[in-house]
């Protein structure tokens, strides 16, 4: 009885607990997952809105998991968001209509400005005034640039009528706490999952199968390569000067491959959940790094994100319908706005301008003739080998935690080169070397390849597929560290 009565605690204090390591990769969620979706199961062959209700549920305890008390603004951002939203559709179109979507906007906007913007206000004030007000100590609920920017389109597309019809409140809390999105998106669109939450296709075998391979996939990118090549990055980035510059520079295209198969693994994962559950989510990433300018790679790159901002800020600010200078000055300022988003930094304000600034330039040289060079072999290969350079060196800026960090990194890259130190390097990090390779040859695998490896393994016998998974299982174990990383993006 004293056994059962520990097991119990330890049960309800697990449910009841915030936990920050709760996340799509911990084994707590794995389990919990199992059971949930045993009942998900059944209750999709019952009424639609037990179904919703019960996803409903899971997705809050997720959300309570992950943030504590603070996963209460999600419910108020949930009743707050729809009702007003209903409102401003009742209100007369012209002005008072649009007034009232600013309105919704900035109240939307709200909860995400206080908590994630509030310090770095308080700094840019002291630093203009020479005033010394104090700062907060705020903890950033995971998840919330994530569900606002899913609230903001909503409204946005009910106000333009851009949706066959309004969702329901249930609907809609179904569409914010969808928990595969809710940590790191992807930024799902409502006209794209509201009617597919009416109608799950929990019996399709193509997209069930198809969600098997993405968590696969999800599971050897983050878990794999992510967490394998993490450990030399931070080192080098904690410290650019202990290392020589052939191990800047490698850290420099160590993270760049790190945080693609990071964010694109909790991407396939998110995703590959989904799909489990019968519902279709769109890609996130497309190959980013086989693009050959920059405009090419944001259309490959967080598309979820890049289309977001490219819908609700680049056109309304204009988008290429008043002239070259608007154009341009419309894709920085988008850009300027992305790197806020990701965070309250001045590090992430240059990574933004960065690439508006490439995005201006691209956009300019087309215009001066640049689309009319012959498409030849060697033009490909340096157009990638430009655009790989400039978005490799843009995120040492976003990595780094202050600007004498990146610029101690490319000054040590400048001055102390030498491709002497790569057989050192080789001898003293050999594993590492094997997943950066495996890294960049994920990314010479063509479209129509992946889709071919995606059939095949469709096509393969289901014992098969479980022996895969558990090959997979154990190759993540035997390179694994003692803890989970977390996903990067999960901080913004």
């Amino acid at each position: 009885m004293e056994a059962l009565g520990q097991i119990t605690s330890l049960f309800f204090s697990f449910l009841t607990h915030r936990s920050e390591e709760w996340s799509l990769l911990s084994v707590p969620f794995f389990a919990t997952f199992v059971a949930f979706f045993a009942i998900y199961i059944l209750l999709c062959k019952q009424r639609q809105q037990a179904m919703q209700a019960y996803l409903i549920a899971f997705g809050l305890f997720f959300a309570f998991k992950a943030n504590g008390t603070l996963m209460l603004l999600l419910p108020l951002t949930i009743i707050t968001s729809w009702y007003l939203t209903e409102k401003m559709m009742r209100l007369r179109k012209g002005r008072p209509r649009q007034m009232g979507l600013v309105l919704l906007i900035a109240i939307e906007l709200l909860p995400l400005i206080h908590y994630k913007y509030t310090n770095f206000g308080l700094w840019i004030i002291n630093d203009i005034f020479g005033s010394n007000l104090s700062f907060s100590k705020l903890f950033l609920p995971i998840g919330i640039s994530f569900y606002t920017f899913q609230a903001i389109s909503y409204t946005v597309d009910v106000y333009r009528k851009t949706l066959d019809r309004r969702a329901s409140l249930m609907e809609y809390t179904a569409y914010l706490t969808f928990f595969p999105l809710l940590f790191a998106g992807p930024i799902a669109r409502a006209k794209h999952f509201i009617p597919q939450i009416n109608q799950p296709r929990t019996t399709d075998k193509q997209l069930i199968n198809k969600g098997l391979w993405l968590i696969i996939c999800g599971l050897l990118k983050k878990s794999l390569i992510a967490d394998y090549l993490v450990q030399f990055n931070d080192w080098v980035f904690a410290d650019p000067t202990a290392f020589t510059g052939f191990e800047n520079l490698m850290a420099t295209l160590g993270y760049t491959l790190q945080i693609y198969c990071d964010f694109s693994g909790y991407s396939d994962i998110a995703i590959g959940l989904a799909a489990l559950m019968g519902i279709e989510l769109l890609d996130n990433f497309s190959f980013p790094y086989q693009s050959l300018n920059l405009t090419e790679f944001w259309h490959r790159w967080h598309i979820s994100l890049s289309t977001w901002f490219r819908d609700y800020v680049y056109i309304p600010l204009g988008g290429s319908r008043k002239g070259v200078f608007r154009t341009c000055l419309n894709s920085f300022l988008t850009m300027v706005v992305a790197g806020l988003w990701h965070g309250a930094s001045v590090m992430f304000v240059l990574w933004g301008c960065l690439h508006g600034a490439g995005l201006v330039v691209h956009k300019i040289a087309c215009r001066m003739g640049l689309n009319k060079i012959p498409n030849t072999l060697i033009i490909r290969v340096v157009s990638w080998l430009l655009t790989f350079g400039f978005v490799s060196l843009a995120w040492v800026f976003f990595r780094s935690p202050n600007l004498s960090t990146a610029l101690a990194i490319f000054a040590q890259i400048g001055s102390d080169f030498s491709l002497a130190d790569f057989y050192p390097f080789l001898m003293t990090r050999p594993e590492w070397l094997i997943l950066f390779g495996i890294g960049l040859e994920l990314h010479s695998i063509r479209k129509h390849d992946y889709d071919w490896m995606l059939q095949k393994f469709i096509a393969l016998p289901a014992f098969v597929k479980c022996l895969i998974f558990i090959a997979v299982l154990q190759l993540i174990i035997n390179f694994s560290q003692n803890e989970v990383q977390p996903f990067i993006y999960t901080q913004f």
